[in-house]
């Protein structure tokens, strides 16, 4: 049985807004909660215009307060834009707002440009301090030892909420392995090193006090429909804005288009193309059978699907039948 679970940047569409989307992921986030999916995480973006989610923590607790049983987390917060202390209150507050609701996925990329981290108040010029970083989030969401900690986060403390490593490269597979931590890998948009992360991850992998085994993660673009036209009519709504982000010229998710190819020129298709292969596109039983596929080769412990579709009742609909290709699997094997 591998569980599902949703990744959601709250796209914002072309031709809506910031307060639409963040009331469509609240929509989504019950609708997959009654589709049975695990988690409903969002990811932090900076200066972005087609994505809603920046504050990551404010929209984990709209989504949690308009759910009942799916775990809402961040997929991820990048810690080097914030004080350890500051992330420990924020979701150590929501933990105790949503107990045993909360996770934490944490990034080492900054998430922004250079203009936007000072922006943010972050000084880049020291040397990488994620590692220690994390244990100093984790020694606040611990119990409290008074012999070691001057200062506590409350709420927070004691809360233990669950941590997660994302990662796109190798660096975050070496790191989950030797926390022995859970390794989330960003395979929808970054898929190169996702067969030698995972590799990686479960040789290296250290037991600790939160696993004693590893637990893998990766995360899939899914555009379902009841054909393959229509799916791929979805789809081209992500790969116009990838281009637009290759290029870049961030924008809105575009509305889709019947020819990609008369839309985004040639070499920076095949960027996309590239970039995006980690994606499944088709009606339920192609969608099955590429995740079929994919679960094969990489043999996760759960996998996590990204579905940016510029219409909200596709959007939904995509995720349906997700559900039931996922449900399929997992009632086969």
């Amino acid at each position: 049985m591998i569980p599902y679970s949703v990744l959601d940047l709250s796209p914002i569409v072309e031709g809506s807004n910031a307060a639409t989307s963040l009331q469509h992921s609240l929509q989504l986030a019950q609708h997959t909660e009654q589709l049975g999916y695990k988690r409903y995480w969002l990811a932090e973006h900076h200066s972005m215009p087609g994505i809603a989610s920046a504050a990551t923590s404010v929209v984990i607790s709209h989504i949690a307060a308009g759910t009942k049983t799916i775990r809402v987390g961040a997929g991820g917060i990048m810690l080097p834009n914030h004080a350890p202390l500051v992330i420990a209150e924020q979701f150590g507050t929501l933990a105790t707002l949503h107990p045993d609701r909360i996770d934490l996925g944490l990034g080492r990329a900054p998430g922004s440009d250079g203009h936007t981290a000072k922006a943010l108040r972050r000084d880049f010029s020291n040397q990488d301090q994620f590692p220690q970083e994390i244990a100093e989030l984790q020694a606040y969401l611990d119990d409290y030892d008074p012999r070691q900690q001057h200062v506590r986060a409350i709420p927070g403390e004691g809360t233990k909420v669950p941590i997660w490593i994302l990662g796109s490269s190798l660096y975050g597979a070496h790191l989950a392995a030797e926390l022995g931590l859970p390794y989330a890998f960003a395979s929808h948009f970054a898929p190169d090193a996702l067969a030698q992360a995972a590799k990686v991850y479960r040789h290296k992998f250290k037991p600790s006090k939160v696993l004693d085994k590893p637990y893998f993660m990766f995360a899939v673009n899914v555009f379902a429909a009841d054909t393959q036209a229509e799916a791929d009519y979805l789809k081209s709504s992500h790969m116009q804005g990838f281009a637009n982000l290759i290029l870049g010229k961030p924008g809105l998710l575009p509305k889709p288009v019947e020819s990609i190819e008369q839309h985004v020129d040639g070499l920076t298709l095949a960027r996309v193309n590239s970039a995006l292969s980690c994606s499944v596109a088709g009606s339920l039983d192609k969608v099955r059978a590429q995740i079929a596929g994919l679960i094969d080769q990489y043999q996760p412990d759960e996998i996590m699907i990204n579905g940016p579709i510029h219409d909200h009742q596709a959007r939904l609909k995509s995720f349906e039948l997700a559900a039931k290709a996922m449900q399929t699997l997992n009632s086969e094997s």
